[in-house]
């Protein structure tokens, strides 16, 4: 039967049990051998990637054009959100030291001209994890002087210490996504706090002007047009450049359910609204992820007067 929640006023309904997804949710596998010769790469490499562990949908597009987001410190997280499919594990794995020349290395043979790096949330070290993220930007800048980094990251625990040490590595791009409406926030992630999201992002901000600082959301969960437009502008008030909004799709039977598919027209919507606050960049729409076309955002970024 379909779920029995109502849609909300700026989406269509979702049918859970047969998953009938609106056109606009259908796309075509890209064509060529460049996906598998990617796939190939960060096998060998034994890397992560949140493409797989995550399930992204758009993992065969990226990896067709040679790109791939690196998840960095293990596959297991120490929290378990109720949106995400990677592994929860209160004792995660000892971090691997290897694991920068690795990923320097893999950035070096796909001839990335931007990287994005992600990682699970280690609440589990003390410094949760931000001196190896600084030693994966170190060593990825030493193999490859031209490409241009962006961080995704975890709140730190609001750990600013932790937060320093990842902004003194000066990323292009420091990203931290603040996931749902605040409203919506309590039930979907585990641990975090709207409140302390934002506070990350405006720190990153104060710490240097100049960086780049972007979030991301996923629609489709519950919320309404107001909230999202108040998540907008609560982003754009702490200094938020990019701005990503995307559909949320259920990953495993285990994990939060749809409750609603966002039309094109209402992406717009909120693109448009982003854009008339002041954000420099919106990226809106049912296939939009925090980290799809990151590399185009940025050229799009430095083509900008």
């Amino acid at each position: 039967m379909p779920h029995k929640d109502q849609p909300s006023t700026h989406s269509e309904c979702y049918s859970q049990s047969r998953r009938r997804f609106p056109s606009w949710l259908r796309q075509s596998l890209p064509k060529g051998k460049e996906a598998l010769e990617t796939k190939r790469l960060i096998n060998d490499a034994e890397l992560n990637t949140v493409c797989e562990e995550a399930k992204c949908p758009n993992r065969s597009k990226c990896w067709s054009r040679r790109t791939a987001t690196v998840l960095i410190m293990g596959k297991e997280c120490t929290r378990n959100c109720a949106f995400c499919d990677i592994a929860f594990s209160k004792t995660p794995a000892p971090l691997d030291e290897q694991e920068p020349e690795r990923i320097a290395q893999l950035v070096k043979e796909l001839s990335l001209q931007h990287v994005v790096i992600t990682m699970v949330t280690r609440d589990d070290l003390p410094d949760q994890g931000a001196s190896h993220i600084r030693r994966v930007i170190d060593t990825v800048r030493q193999k490859n002087s031209h490409t241009t980094i962006e961080v995704l990251t975890s709140d730190f625990l609001g750990n600013p210490y932790a937060i320093n040490i990842v902004l003194e590595a000066q990323p292009e791009i420091f990203n931290h996504n603040i996931e749902t409406v605040e409203e919506l926030s309590p039930r979907i992630r585990h641990k975090a706090s709207y409140s302390r999201s934002l506070w990350v992002l405006q720190y990153a901000k104060t710490y240097n002007s100049n960086n780049l600082v972007k979030s991301g959301i996923m629609v489709g969960l519950g919320e309404n047009e107001d909230q999202v437009k108040a998540t907008i502008k609560d982003l754009s008030n702490v200094g938020c450049d990019i701005v990503t909004i995307g559909q949320y799709l259920q990953a495993s039977n285990s994990k939060i359910r749809v409750k609603s598919f966002v039309t094109p027209e209402q992406f717009k919507t909120y693109e448009d609204y982003g854009y008339f606050l002041g954000i420099k960049h919106m990226h809106c729409g049912p296939f939009v992820r925090s980290s799809y076309n990151a590399d185009l955002i940025m050229q799009e970024h430095m083509r900008t007067p």
